[in-house]
């Protein structure tokens, strides 16, 4: 049964790692965003429905960062929905990569390495042991 609680505890940090440095990732880059994006072309977002990088930063900021926060929060206080949160995360990322892929195209190599990390996440979370509630005394 050891070796069980040492892979829970190791899956658990590692997720938990993934998903801190998920956010952290996200909340600079939402701040620099709206902030102004100093020596971000503008122009990449022609044709979108952004005149700048303020609602973009702020979305980063508060849904892509506030949702990688909360599932790191839930996986390391082992929160029964720690699972759900740690996929919902990983959707979240998924889809904002596919929008600014569309919109921007492929400018950074930050784009696939996001990418690669939201798919550990994917299998770390799959691997990840459900919530089972603790035996009554």
């Amino acid at each position: 049964m050891q070796t069980s609680k040492s892979i829970e505890k190791f899956l658990r940090y590692a997720l938990g790692s993934l998903l801190a440095l998920l956010a952290l990732n996200a909340f600079a880059g939402g701040y620099y965003g709206v902030a102004g994006a100093k020596g971000i072309p503008v122009a990449w977002l022609k044709g979108s429905p952004f005149p700048n990088y303020f609602i973009p930063g702020l979305f980063l900021l508060i849904v892509v960062g506030g949702s990688a926060l909360i599932a790191t929060i839930a996986v390391l206080s082992r929160h029964k929905e720690a699972r759900k949160a740690s996929f919902v995360c990983g959707a979240i990322v998924l889809l904002w990569l596919a929008a600014q892929v569309s919109i921007i195209g492929y400018v950074s190599w930050m784009q696939p390495a996001t990418a690669t990390t939201v798919f550990l996440i994917f299998l770390l979370t799959w691997l990840f042991p459900k919530y089972q509630r603790p035996k009554e005394l």
